[in-house]
């Protein structure tokens, strides 16, 4: 049975939290933010970050919670960003990341917004989503974080 997909609120904080750490352990290079970052905020920061603005998805399997993704939408800004996405690998290979992508984009589309998001580079798997899914290249490159030598370019919505 496929995942099911749901828009989170914040009471759904300690899953959010949950994934996010999984997220940051299996993927470190992935996120601006570290393991060790995410370990030490608090309830009310999971909280805040699950209410928005913009939603917050994620899918269950019969196990919890095995993906995720967000859209930040701020006010007074034509664009919406996506963030946040991670598969778990048992549930990779399934289409889980394109439906959670798709439901953000629509999500945007829906508020009259352009949507961008950034990829580390070296990470071929969620280019190749992000590709497939109308995301191009900007030439836009900055560092993945303080102190990383990766660097992230933003990609835009055609």
């Amino acid at each position: 049975m496929a995942p099911e997909l749901r828009t989170v609120s914040g009471e759904d904080w300690a899953d959010v939290r949950a994934l996010r750490l999984r997220a940051l352990a299996d993927a470190p290079t992935a996120f601006g933010a570290t393991l060790a970052e995410a370990e030490a905020q608090p309830e009310s920061v999971w909280r805040s970050r699950t209410d928005g603005p913009g939603p917050l998805v994620m899918a269950y399997d019969v196990d919890g919670p095995v993906a995720m993704g967000g859209l930040f939408v701020p006010e007074g800004s034509a664009e919406a960003f996506v963030w946040g996405m991670w598969v778990a690998p048992e549930a990779r290979g399934h289409g889980v990341g394109a439906r959670i992508l798709a439901a953000l984009v629509d999500h945007a589309r829906g508020l009259g917004r352009s949507v961008v998001l950034h990829v580390t580079e070296g990470n071929d798997a969620a280019r190749r989503l992000y590709e497939a899914h109308g995301f191009v290249g900007t030439g836009e490159w900055q560092p993945l974080r303080e102190g990383s030598d990766l660097r992230i370019e933003a990609l835009r919505l055609a």
